[in-house]
């Protein structure tokens, strides 16, 4: 970890490849698989394990081709990183579409149960979409720290490192240019939070097509989820 001005320009990951973690990835994902394992049967469209199991076996080798660092990416590895998100993703749109639906039926009886699986929900989408942007911002998280920034593919989004160069020294030490900084999970992540919460970028701007969109999908779940739970809540405690 950087300490200091003076660290910061040469004790970032990608001045020695080191590569990001392998545990915090893991972990996210499996929080996502258990608060999915835990919603009401009524918002699943499969039996309970068969989602879950399908993301672990996936994760499975993803854990194998980089046990402790991600510093090794081949076409297989590439393709079942997308895959499990586009899986963690699909599974979690899907079940906020039914409790939409359950939310909005007026016969509905356990009310209270269906607001904890939209928390669930909404939780899990923060996880889904920040996993999403971070394997596929500049090519992923092998690609950011292995690759010479003259290599990375465009970026996804703008990050305020990535511009601070300018700033006063204490910051801009800090910056992309100066420090060869890069973004990381935890970065993505807060990107995910603030979008689920302000409904909009804050102080990082998608740049592609494809950021925007997911950006926007997510936006309008979260918004969705947050004003149907704010109505069902009003309604219960009525």
């Amino acid at each position: 970890m950087v300490t200091s001005r003076a660290d910061a320009r040469v004790k970032h990951p990608r001045h020695q490849r080191r590569g990001e973690p392998r545990l915090p990835g893991v972990a996210a994902t499996l929080i996502a698989i258990t608060l999915y394992l835990a919603l009401p049967q009524q918002l699943l469209i499969a039996p309970r394990y068969v989602l879950p199991a399908l993301e672990l076996l996936l994760l499975v080798p993803l854990i194998a081709i980089n046990p402790k660092r991600l510093t090794r990416q081949t076409t297989t590895f590439r393709c079942l990183s997308l895959t499990l998100v586009l899986v963690i993703v699909a599974s979690n749109l899907t079940a906020l579409g039914i409790l939409i639906h359950e939310l909005v039926h007026a016969e509905v009886k356990d009310g209270r149960s269906l607001l904890v699986a939209a928390l669930q929900v909404w939780l899990t989408n923060i996880i889904a979409f920040g996993l999403a942007y971070w394997e596929l911002d500049r090519g992923g998280p092998v690609a950011r720290t292995q690759l010479p920034r003259d290599e990375l593919p465009l970026a996804d989004f703008r990050f305020s490192q990535d511009e601070n160069d300018d700033a006063v020294e204490e910051v801009a030490d800090g910056a992309s240019i100066s420090s060869d900084w890069v973004p990381d999970l935890v970065d993505y992540l807060y990107v995910s939070v603030t979008n689920s919460t302000a409904f909009s970028p804050t102080d990082t701007m998608p740049l592609s097509t494809r950021a925007k969109l997911l950006m926007s999908v997510q936006s309008v779940a979260a918004l969705l989820t947050s004003l149907l739970v704010i109505a069902r809540a009003v309604s219960i405690l009525h």
